[in-house]
């Protein structure tokens, strides 16, 4: 049983999973740095440990100061929702060589599929489609190399085996270029990830990016929750996410969900997780997992009406899922903006006090924040401060409540890119559905 959570979190997340916990009766210790004191869920909480200043290496990264909270607090279980060490293998390691449950994968499962090229070979045992590529490393031989870029077909993606959010890729064109691409990448895979392995995979000019969402339990049970289109990027980052995705059929989604299934029960996987997937020309290309909740597991709860976090907690006491993939449907469209503090037009981050907010209401919006009245955004984390989510029957419902939504919202005192999100709405393209990967950042003249 799992009697006391460790939220080894802040913002959003923190309060999200501290709600899931009180439904369930579990008791919630609050980790927050200095720049945190006056957060929400840390009121909130049951109990709350500073555990440093406000730099995230010296507090939220810091696993000794972590752990060492759920010693003195007796808690019985470390949740470390998304960001920060949710990914980290050896957090999740010292959590349970410390004797608590880890809210998540096992370590040896989130060395397998942090590890890229490690995943994309588990992803083909299972029948997952991925990108034509080198099927694994690249070695030092640049004539083998060479070889390999032709018989995939040009453009090519080099991509560090470490890398992630848009880091440690570069894009190559001709032949002539490829073997110092190959050079540079490793060099800068090196210095920001501690490790030069790299590989070579087909670039997809004008894919969709569509993910599907998973639970898995211990007992080797996993099923799918469907899929969410978070093509509305910018500089690799998720602005907009909606469920389900634009033009994707039922036939095309139970097969690519019972695939994402079967590879869970393939690789023992534990816990929530997220096959991510570029999509282009009627074919999906694996790409990576991400193996905790996400940022927009919102969209998926409210098609599904499951709660993905307290589903997490369930697993991670032991029990078995609650739900066979017969028992899961699609109710309705849901869309989630991500609501930032930073200015509109130049994407510069704005923290400060909040003097006014006022949240929006009405049939079908949910709103996940930790902000309130006289908040003070800290200039130190990521900037998301609100997930604004509106669900209808149809797409076209869940668009006209979100229009109506953003145009109450109210955050003063500080720029937020809520006008951004209302120009999306009402822009043709999107309305229609189905934009790529480049699509925002063209709009945007970036």
């Amino acid at each position: 049983m799992i009697e006391k959570v460790v939220i080894a979190n802040r913002g959003e997340i923190a309060l999200r999973i501290l709600r899931a916990c009180r439904m369930l009766g579990i008791r919630t210790v609050a980790l927050y740095s200095e720049a945190d004191r006056e957060a929400k869920y840390v009121r909130l909480s049951d109990e709350s440990v500073c555990i440093g200043p406000a730099l995230a290496a010296e507090s939220y990264l810091n696993i000794p100061a972590v752990i060492s909270a759920a010693e003195v607090t007796d808690a019985n279980a470390i949740h470390p929702g998304y960001g920060f060490l949710a990914e980290n293998a050896d957090f999740a390691e010292r959590v349970e060589q410390s004797g608590f449950i880890f809210i998540g994968p096992r370590p040896e499962t989130l060395r397998l599929m942090g590890d890229k090229i490690s995943a994309i070979q588990a992803m083909k045992k299972s029948g997952v489609p991925c990108v034509p590529g080198s099927e694994g490393p690249l070695g030092d031989d640049g004539t083998e190399n060479l070889r390999l870029a032709t018989n995939i077909g040009y453009p090519v993606l080099i991509k560090a085996t470490g890398g992630g959010g848009g880091k440690g890729m570069r894009v190559v064109h001709t032949e002539a270029t490829l073997l110092n691409a190959i050079s540079l990448t490793r060099t800068e895979a090196a210095a920001a990830f501690g490790n030069d392995t790299v590989y070579m995979e087909k670039y997809l000019g004008n894919p969709r990016h569509i993910e599907f969402q998973v639970l898995a339990d211990q007992h080797g049970n996993a099923i799918h929750l469907g899929e969410r289109d978070c093509s509305l990027q910018r500089r690799h980052q998720k602005v907009v996410e909606e469920s389900p995705a634009p033009g994707i059929s039922d036939k095309l989604r139970r097969r690519i969900g019972e695939r994402c299934a079967e590879a869970c029960r393939n690789i023992g996987y534990r816990g929530a997780g997220t096959f991510e997937f570029l999509y282009e020309d009627g074919e999906f290309y694996f790409i990576e997992m991400n193996t905790r909740i996400q940022v927009e597991h919102p969209v998926t709860e409210m098609i599904t009406g499951i709660d993905i976090v307290r589903e997490q907690l369930r697993i991670a006491a032991g029990e078995r899922l609650a739900y066979r993939q017969k028992d899961i449907t699609f109710s309705g469209h849901a869309i989630e903006c991500r609501i930032n503090a930073e200015d509109p037009s130049s994407f510069l981050p704005s923290p400060g006090c909040i003097v006014q907010y006022h949240q929006p209401g009405g049939p079908g919006i949910r709103v996940d924040s930790h902000i309130y009245n006289n908040y003070s955004v800290p200039p130190y984390y990521d900037s998301l401060i609100a997930k604004l989510i509106a669900h209808g029957d149809t797409r076209e419902l869940a668009m006209a409540r979100m229009r109506v939504a953003l145009s109450e919202m109210v955050v003063e005192g500080i720029k937020t890119n809520i006008p951004m999100h209302e120009d999306i709405m009402s822009d043709a393209a999107f309305q229609t559905g189905g934009v790529n990967v480049h699509y925002l950042e063209k709009k945007l003249g970036l």
